[in-house]
């Protein structure tokens, strides 16, 4: 049972305060620190800050915390749920206890939070993993399946302060024989991508953005792949390692188009058909095996087009945002097949794998996410082997809050591998890693 919830204002990597939950029953204390977003759909539940200027400008989170600790907390102590047992009830009670449809009340930080405490406290009071805890949660199979890591090594889009208006530009290692070669394919791909960079830029472009990846000064999407191509070929991976996208179009989408060059004062205004175009001749042109939110999440005439026929993992986020309404919708619309999974979009790890498991429902795809504004909790790894869903992006094998995540899962894998339970990398297969 539950003895007491406490909470406060903590830190994620951009300096803003997140909430800090520490869970304590009979068996100890059980830690959880919840994540931020910087590109966020309209639809996300909604992420309680105070509002007041004179602190952290306006971006604190006492108000969370305050509900955590007088509000959510006594009810929970009072319920008398079993951490074990009672996940589901646990984020039932949290949802009615907010009473309003996107989490406004109490905020979907401090609901996040306890949430994601009470899983860790259900694992430990089970004498499991944290992972094993969420495939039992998930109805998952057996056996495991470690994620293929999509390293967003080049940043753009809010995520950096180059003019290049796409987000994310990644490399997928699917071409490993498990998730600890795909972590140094990775890593020396980045390190020859800072090379390149630096020989083709200079030093001073080597910075990176909010996820660890490098903002060097181009703004066109093929030049970000063929820096991509060239660091891949120094490492001697060519074949290996494939590419991915996330425009993050929502971002750049103005009065039914969109505008290539919104961080520039040169814009470069595109249509729906157009930039449908430019996406097609990069599938064409380059080794891209998953694209995300090339639309904006309001755009479902081109979402639905794009789909018809799409070579390749088509995700939504934004259009989404990790759902079960917006994810039925988008499965009648036929708008996408995969969706991200992001756990603070929706508020509570319960809702998170009802999502999960409605896409699966459909032959979709599952994509676990970090946010920009992460921390060092490592939650999502566990998350991404309990479910199976066979890919997981958590930013640049660089920066301790994305490391974090990789490291647990070369954690897991090598626990998983220790104790002689069969484990699978997803490989050229991580899109449906949820039937392997």
């Amino acid at each position: 049972m539950i003895r007491s919830i406490h909470a406060a204002q903590r830190l994620d990597s951009r300096g803003n305060p997140t909430v800090q939950v520490d869970l304590t029953t009979n068996r100890g204390t059980f830690r959880s620190i919840v994540p931020s977003g910087a590109s966020t759909g309209a639809n996300e539940a909604i992420e309680l800050r105070d509002g007041d200027n004179s602190a952290y400008g306006g971006h604190g989170v006492q108000k969370a915390v305050s509900n955590v600790e007088l509000v959510i907390g006594p009810a929970l102590v009072k319920s008398g749920f079993n951490v074990d047992t009672d996940q589901g009830k646990i984020d039932h009670l949290l949802k009615t206890l907010d009473g309003t449809k996107n989490k406004a009340k109490l905020g979907a930080n401090a609901i996040l939070g306890v949430s994601m405490a009470c899983a860790r406290a259900g694992a430990a009071h089970s004498d499991i993993p944290l992972y094993e805890f969420l495939r039992r949660e998930s109805g998952a199979q057996k056996p495991f399946v470690m994620p293929v890591p999509f390293f967003n090594v080049l940043n753009g889009g809010v995520h950096s302060g180059n003019k290049m208006a796409f987000q994310e530009t990644m490399i997928a290692p699917v071409g490993a024989s498990s998730f600890t070669e795909a972590v140094q394919m990775g890593s020396e791909v980045y390190q020859q991508l800072k090379k390149v960079i630096v020989e083709k830029f200079g030093p001073s472009a080597a910075g990176i953005g909010d996820e660890g990846g490098f903002a060097p000064p181009i703004s066109q999407p093929h030049e970000a792949l063929d820096l991509l191509v060239q660091a891949v070929s120094l490492a001697g991976y060519t074949g290996k390692i494939k590419f991915a996208i996330d425009p993050a179009s929502s971002e750049f989408f103005r009065d039914g188009n969109y505008d290539l060059g919104f961080k520039d004062k040169k814009p470069n205004v595109q249509s729906p058909n157009q930039l449908t175009d430019l996406y097609r001749s990069l599938l064409q042109d380059y080794p891209i095996v998953l694209v995300e939110d090339p639309f904006a999440e309001t755009d479902w005439d081109s979402w639905t087009k794009f789909n018809e026929g799409c070579p390749v993992e088509l995700v939504g986020d934004d259009l989404l945002v990790t759902n079960t309404r917006y994810v039925q919708e988008a499965y009648e619309k036929k708008a996408c097949n995969s969706m991200l999974l992001k756990i603070n979009q929706i508020g509570t790890i319960s809702e998170a794998i009802e999502a999960a498991n409605l896409a699966y429902s459909f032959d979709w795809s599952v994509f676990v996410s970090h946010r920009s504004g992460e921390t060092t909790d490592d939650f999502i790894a566990d998350l991404a082997v309990g479910l199976r869903t066979g890919h997981l992006k958590s930013g640049a094998p660089c920066r301790g809050e994305r490391v974090a995540k990789y490291n647990r899962l070369m954690d897991i894998e090598a626990e998983l591998l220790g104790t002689g339970e069969k484990v699978i990398y997803a490989g050229s297969q991580f899109r449906v890693a949820s039937k392997c």
